[in-house]
């Protein structure tokens, strides 16, 4: 079996990402499979659905593969980067608008890319175990694959929380912040995917229950509080000045990440939650991704976090209250006539 493995089962056409011994993280190449296999199976009158899912106990896909991003960024090849975004955000968009079903199976790890294809798909499925994050900034990036709407689209304030920290949502929680329709337990999966492929999604009712509840409906006043300033340096603030134990926590793991980044994915949320496409949200990131290379700080993150491992990344500027506004508007200014064409 290669790194994806498509197939058409009854109605549904398959598709298994077979990476499990790097929890199924995403590569350029299975991208552009992806992609082919969708326009084909578009149009084919056979194929009534898709479902996607992962090879695996751990993860359904933890995010995009980004060792060839920074082994070419390295070298000062930031058009491979540029390329690698501009198609994967491509796919992103037409599994965002596809006409027919689409099924995502989210066990395990759910990260970044892999919300990507899964997220933004008409039927979400979690599960026991599933845990589902925008972690991005922790590397220089911001929430993107078309993330930045997703959050946007998310309760009250819950979008800023969810983005500049990376929490991880659990089954009840990632339906509540709008990433995911549907629990189902884990023993009941295979069944569920047999019937898909027999029946159709108008069986996904039966199979559904509720799951335990997570801890953001709790948190929910806390955050709208103090997640809901205009700037990243309002949300530090506002939560300087709190001496609780979630103020506490919600600081430190924003001053883990990148404040370039941080301010960044604040902005990007707050005007996603004006667009009516998810081609402007995918536009929008995508002026931050083809620049994070040479001009922000996604080169450090994925050192620190993947290369050497050390967990101590030098970030430009080292505090989000030290950043200069201009910075967050160089990033995300139009690109002219290097604007994603989708």
């Amino acid at each position: 079996m290669t790194d994806t493995h498509f197939r058409i089962e009854g109605r549904a056409g398959r598709i298994t990402l077979n990476r499990p011994e790097a929890l199924n993280a995403l590569t350029h190449e299975q991208v552009l499979d992806i992609e082919k296999y969708l326009l084909e199976w578009r149009d084919d009158d056979a194929v009534e659905l898709i479902i996607i899912d992962g090879e695996g106990e751990r993860a359904f896909c933890a995010g995009g593969d980004i060792q060839d991003l920074y082994e070419t960024g390295r070298a000062g090849d930031f058009a491979y980067g540029k390329r690698f975004w501009a198609d994967e955000y491509r796919l992103n968009a037409l599994i965002w608008n596809y006409p027919k079903p689409y099924v995502a199976i989210m066990h395990g790890f759910v990260m970044g890319g892999g919300v990507g294809v899964s997220a933004l798909g008409s039927h979400r499925i979690v599960t026991d175990g599933t845990q589902v994050a925008m972690p991005e900034c922790g590397i220089g990036l911001i929430p993107d694959v078309g993330g930045s709407l997703l959050l946007g689209c998310a309760p009250g304030r819950l979008g800023e929380y969810l983005g500049t920290t990376a929490a991880r949502m659990g089954p009840a929680d990632a339906i509540r912040a709008t990433f995911a329709d549907t629990y189902v337990p884990a023993d009941r999966l295979d069944a569920l995917k047999n019937a898909l492929c027999i029946k159709g999604v108008d069986i996904i009712p039966m199979f559904a229950q509720t799951p335990e509840p997570g801890p953001l409906e709790a948190l929910q006043p806390k955050i709208d509080e103090h997640f809901g300033g205009e700037r990243a340096r309002d949300i530090i603030n506002s939560l300087v000045h709190d001496d609780s134990d979630f103020a506490k926590n919600a600081l430190k793991a924003l001053r883990r990440n990148a404040p370039l980044a941080v301010a960044c994915a604040v902005e990007t949320i707050h005007r996603a939650r004006e667009f009516e496409r998810m081609e402007q949200a995918l536009a929008l990131e995508y002026r931050f991704t083809s620049r994070c290379m040479e001009h922000g700080e996604f080169l450090e993150g994925v050192r620190a976090a993947v290369i050497d491992k050390d967990r101590t990344p030098k970030w430009a500027v080292p505090t989000i209250e030290e950043l200069p506004g201009v910075k967050v508007s160089h990033m995300l200014q139009p690109l002219g006539a290097d604007e994603l064409k989708l």
